[in-house]
């Protein structure tokens, strides 16, 4: 950080602390992203300024509760998080409760399938009608109006949710006709594209394009690496934690974020060294949270979606000059899957290896594994 800026973070650090002495306010409290914008309010109403003009009072306050947290004073969380609501009925909640239980659906999963059901319940409420009085025509009518809105992919899913409700409706005795089988959705032909992968030769060369002199670099470097090696999606690594690397035995712990299954891989050495290196000189030393790979900014909590992942990945391509269109959280993983294929692993061990829960799911990447695909190419006729 620049002197000039350390001196306006200063500055409105002493003013925040006159403001809560004259209060009677506790600062610890009030660091928090409200408790800082009521500040904010006050200090623009006194002196006649606009408040949105006064951001780096906001930067300055939450550095200080970063602050506190280095410290171990345990300041309140800046943002209040986002409360997932319960089901609005008692219905949804017994159905969300039969995904969960009953059918074995991750939580993201039993909100998307509400969501898609909420869908029909508000077109429902507009012609009058409810579940009992339901026609299978009023269910064709949504899934065209939402053809003329989403993709096919998202049409179909939409079409799943609602099938798999109207499936529960029939078996708890709410409708009296099974209307399941009726519910027709858009084709969805089996890979009909190519899984996205990148040359193995690039995927050499990105992780070679990291540059590993910082904390950022080991970080990312490690987590290129593991999800090359093994085709770890995002949801793999970002979930990793301490505890499921054991050093002795040479072993890691994997639990697939769709499933909830846990298997064991051998930790190889040129991944142990590496994940060495970051967790010994790269990792934060003050960290809230067990998890593997962190955000290198306080408080150093753990990567949180998958968007975090493609943000390191594109960084990092774009410096080893790789300008492939389709740099998303996966592309390590059909490369690797890719490679692999090329390599000769058998497919039925590939596809236990990436948690396929459909065994047909590896021909996707036969398609994608280009040496392969030279030895079997029929030559052209002249």
């Amino acid at each position: 950080m620049q002197d000039s800026s350390a001196s306006l973070y200063l500055q409105w650090i002493r003013r925040f602390r006159v403001y809560c002495a004259q209060h009677g306010l506790d600062e610890r409290a009030e660091l928090t992203l409200s408790g800082a914008q009521r500040f904010i309010a006050r200090y623009a109403q006194l002196r006649r300024l606009d408040s949105q003009r006064l951001g780096g009072a906001r930067t300055a306050l939450y550095a200080l509760s970063r602050v506190y947290q280095i410290m171990g004073l345990e300041p309140p969380a800046w943002r209040t998080p986002t409360l997932v609501r319960p089901p609005a009925t008692g219905l949804l909640r017994e159905y969300a409760d039969h995904l969960a239980r009953r059918r074995g659906n991750p939580e993201a999963t039993v909100h998307k399938k509400l969501a898609h059901v909420g869908k029909l319940s508000e077109h429902l409420a507009v012609s009058g009608k409810t579940w009992a009085t339901m026609a299978l025509t009023d269910i064709d009518v949504l899934l065209i109006e939402c053809a003329e809105r989403y993709a096919r992919s998202t049409v179909a899913d939409v079409a799943g949710s609602i099938r798999c409700f109207t499936r529960f409706l029939f078996a708890t005795g709410r409708i009296s006709i099974e209307l399941a089988e009726s519910v027709i959705s858009p084709m969805q032909p089996k890979f009909e594209r190519p899984r996205r992968a990148l040359p193995w030769r690039d995927v050499q060369h990105l992780l070679r394009s990291v540059d590993t002199s910082s904390a950022r670099g080991l970080r990312d470097h490690a987590l290129l690496l593991m999800m090359s090696t093994y085709g770890f999606g995002a949801g793999e690594v970002i979930r990793l934690q301490l505890q499921d690397i054991e050093w002795n035995a040479a072993t890691l712990k994997i639990v697939r974020p769709k499933t909830g299954v846990a298997f064991t891989l051998p930790l190889l050495p040129a991944v142990a060294k590496v994940l060495a290196f970051y967790l010994r000189d790269g990792r934060p030393p003050n960290t809230p949270t067990r998890h593997v790979f962190v955000r290198m900014k306080m408080p150093f909590g753990p990567l949180s979606a998958s968007s975090a992942v493609r943000h390191i990945l594109v960084k990092h391509a774009k410096v080893a000059g790789l300008n492939a269109p389709y740099l998303g959280s996966h592309v390590l993983r059909h490369s690797n899957a890719a490679r692999q294929v090329d390599l000769g692993v058998r497919p039925r061990v590939l596809s236990d290896l990436l948690g396929h829960r459909d065994p047909e799911s590896i021909s996707a990447y036969v398609r994608i594994a280009t040496e392969t695909l030279r030895d079997v190419s029929l030559p052209v006729p002249l």
